[in-house]
């Protein structure tokens, strides 16, 4: 490595944030430092690189600041809640930048709402279309992922001498991911359902978020340090019908959406992007800041996502296991144990 060679840290690093982003780093010339707990491998390609992993307690703050201290880049996948933005305010003179990965839920409808506490599309929020970086957030002292969310940016915004940029994503997808929204309708493709039932008339709009994109938004706020709060989110603006077409093409199957109109029924028509009104991020801030681009396009990135997917749960049988050992997180998640109920579906669209 060269005097001139640039470092970065990247907490969280095996993840699907952490993994694109080192692709890109290492595309140009970075050395790069992958801290994680152990418990994904992460990107094995990763390995003919500059890139050196360990395994890293979070909760061990005064370890996580010393292998911080004095990189070009420290990057943040997994910062939770506030005394994750107290951890790396220790940060403030001693890095170059610092990027951190927010969400887009912190944002709230015009009556005040957010999805933490929505019970059905009656109180789903009412967001501005689209959302932009000056809109309202959450602000309470609630103890769940979106309240928090937003006080770990306003704990780090305090902190004189922190060149921190906040990305707030929305439905992140990509090779590696542990919520793998796409699931829904890969395994219906690879189960031969060549049909998929839409509450809305499968009209709904949940902006997306490539791995790859946010990658290169990481790379220009280390390229630019500062201190700046900024969406990031694809610009494809799909519908969900929208994003089962690319699931199906990227496997090479036909598919008929049935779409009827209203909410879901009994679960019928629902799916991981099924929101009650649109929820749009802009990416005019970053447009006019950094200059950003878009990089990839949904079609393409889904693609490396399923292609990632496939890969695994094939790997998975193999050893003799179901789609639940390849993707255990998910698995644990309540909403995925209605994701395939495909004889509720069949009596519907049966009955209409």
């Amino acid at each position: 490595m060269s005097d001139t060679t640039r470092t970065a840290m990247l907490i969280g690093g095996t993840g699907q944030i952490g993994s694109a982003v080192a692709r890109r780093l290492v595309a140009d010339g970075w050395s790069v430092l992958v801290a994680h707990r152990g418990e994904h491998h992460g990107d094995t390609e990763l390995a003919e690189h500059d890139v050196t992993s360990i395994r890293l307690d979070r909760d061990d703050t005064d370890a996580l600041i010393e292998r911080a201290r004095g990189h070009d880049l420290v990057l943040d996948t997994v910062a939770y809640e506030p005394r994750h933005g107290e951890q790396l305010a220790r940060l403030a003179g001693e890095v170059g930048s610092l990027v951190v990965i927010s969400t887009g839920s912190v944002y709230t409808g015009r009556e005040g709402g957010y999805l933490d506490i929505v019970t059905g599309p009656d109180d789903f929020p009412d967001y501005p279309v689209p959302l932009r970086e000056t809109d309202p957030t959450i602000d309470n002292a609630e103890r769940t992922y979106s309240p928090l969310k937003a006080a770990l940016e306003r704990t780090l915004l305090a902190v004189d001498d922190l060149p921190v940029s906040i990305l707030r994503p929305g439905a992140v997808y990509g090779p590696f991911s542990p919520a793998l929204r796409e699931w829904y309708f890969i395994k219906r493709a690879l189960d031969g359902r060549d049909r998929v039932v839409l509450s809305d008339d499968g009209a709904n709009r949940f902006s997306t978020s490539s791995t790859v994109n946010i990658a290169e938004l990481v790379a220009l706020c280390a390229d630019r340090p500062g201190t700046r709060v900024l969406n990031a989110v694809d610009t494809d603006d799909l519908s969900v019908a929208d994003i089962a077409g690319a699931v199906y093409r990227a496997l090479d199957r036909d598919l008929e959406v049935v779409g009827f109109p209203g909410p879901p029924v009994d679960g019928v028509g629902s799916t991981p992007w099924t929101v009650a009104r649109p929820l749009l991020l802009s990416m005019a801030g970053a447009t006019v800041e950094l200059g950003y681009r878009q990089q990839v396009h949904y079609e393409e990135a889904v693609a490396a996502a399923v292609d990632w997917a496939v890969r695994e749960v094939t790997a998975a049988e193999r050893r003799q296991e179901d789609w639940t050992a390849a993707f255990p997180g998910l698995a644990k998640r309540a909403e995925a144990d209605r994701w395939f109920d495909y004889a509720a579906e069949d009596a519907f669209v049966a009955a209409r």
